[in-house]
């Protein structure tokens, strides 16, 4: 198996991506164009500090947050997505304290979320890689 997009650690090799997604609190609409340029600059900033990189990140239509990221196997999606979420809306309601007045309780995101594991080979090829194994002399 060849890849061009491995990190290299000290001890391990790895190609972990996730695909994260959560909304807004009630859907709301509350993020205009600044407000989300400023939270993308936020979830940058904290990935650097937690240990992991997003690469891609965008607001869907509905509030929703969609974020393709990638991780050391030590860092847990979960943790993640705590990270993001709860380190994001700390600061958003610092810098733009008006919104609060659209959240019911002071809540900007749902407490759930859905994530998906990405990866550049299919389960089916992983499966022939490792059937293949035992053939090799």
């Amino acid at each position: 198996m060849k890849k061009n997009n491995l990190i290299h650690a000290r001890t391990c090799v790895y190609n972990i991506n996730y695909h994260l997604v959560w909304s807004m609190k009630y859907r709301r609409k509350i993020l205009n164009e600044a407000i989300e340029k400023r939270l993308k600059e936020i979830f940058r900033d904290i990935a650097e500090e937690k240990g992991f990189i997003v690469h891609m990140i965008e607001v869907g239509e509905l509030g929703s947050i969609h974020a393709f990221v990638s991780a050391h196997p030590k860092v847990a999606p979960s943790y993640m997505v705590k990270m993001l979420k709860g380190i994001s809306a700390r600061k958003l309601f610092l810098e733009f304290p008006h919104i609060k007045q659209y959240l019911w309780k002071g809540r900007l995101w749902n407490s759930s979320f859905y994530i998906e594991t990405v990866g550049s080979i299919s389960e089916d090829a992983i499966q022939k890689y490792i059937a293949n194994q035992s053939k090799r002399g």
